[in-house]
């Protein structure tokens, strides 16, 4: 049959094994250095791992393969009794602006101005995964990428307490995949609160929309809050819907 499937360009896979965790199938592995699709039945062809490749190694193709096979997924990650050994060094060798990271502040320590609410990294919708422990039950806030420009108390109102995600849905590609994530997030992560924060700008409101299909797709179902401000700063509309 003719279908979405993975596809892996291995000159540009650098065998960082980003892909094979943010895979929740078990699809992809770390073969010889690179990254393999292990199995066509495993890959749903949903692309949930083309934002954790730091390389853009992985991209969708339409081609002759064998049928998604869930019951054979299921088998196959209930059967392994651990993840796939993925061998690299310790440093991480993808880019480096990709790493995740968990923020602690230590006490007595400040800011040079103000204080950053950020807890962790990275924060760029594409290369966040869905899987990232720090997302687990978290309340995410899915930014339009100048809301934190325009609203002065971005950090202290908005972003306190709160995980982050940013994107554009002018300038960025990829649609379908953010929205695989977001619902990866909610299903596989249990997010518990989505807060959607636009500009007044017209081409802003993709971002909620994008927000709106996830979570009508999604199984469980999240409370979703819409912070839409001005190109000044001022909160024009804040609401659950």
């Amino acid at each position: 049959m003719k279908r979405t499937i993975i596809k892996i360009d291995e000159e540009l896979c650098n065998g960082c094994g980003e892909c094979v965790t943010g895979c929740h199938e078990g699809a992809l592995q770390i073969i010889d250095g690179k990254a393999k699709l292990v199995n066509e039945v495993f890959c749903d062809g949903l692309g949930a791992c083309i934002g954790d490749c730091p390389t853009g190694a992985l991209t969708l193709e339409e081609r002759e393969a064998e049928a998604f096979d869930e019951a054979a997924v299921e088998a196959h990650v209930s059967g392994k009794k651990k993840a796939p050994e993925v061998h690299f060094a310790p440093i991480h060798k993808g880019c480096p602006g990709s790493m995740a990271r968990s923020f602690e502040k230590p006490a007595g320590t400040s800011m040079v101005s103000g204080s950053s609410e950020l807890q962790q990294w990275p924060v760029q919708l594409h290369l966040l995964s869905p899987s990232a422990p720090y997302l687990r039950g978290s309340d995410l806030l899915l930014a339009a990428d100048c809301t934190a420009f325009s609203v002065g108390d971005f950090h202290s109102k908005y972003l306190k307490g709160k995980k982050l995600a940013i994107a554009c849905p002018k300038l960025d590609q990829g649609r379908e995949i953010y929205i695989n994530k977001l619902i990866n997030m909610i299903d596989d992560n249990y997010l518990n609160t989505l807060t959607v924060m636009i500009m007044e700008v017209p081409c802003c409101s993709g971002l909620l929309q994008i927000a709106k299909e996830a979570t009508a797709s999604a199984i469980r179902k999240v409370p979703v809050k819409l912070i839409q401000v001005s190109v000044q700063g001022q909160v024009l509309r804040e609401e659950w819907i």
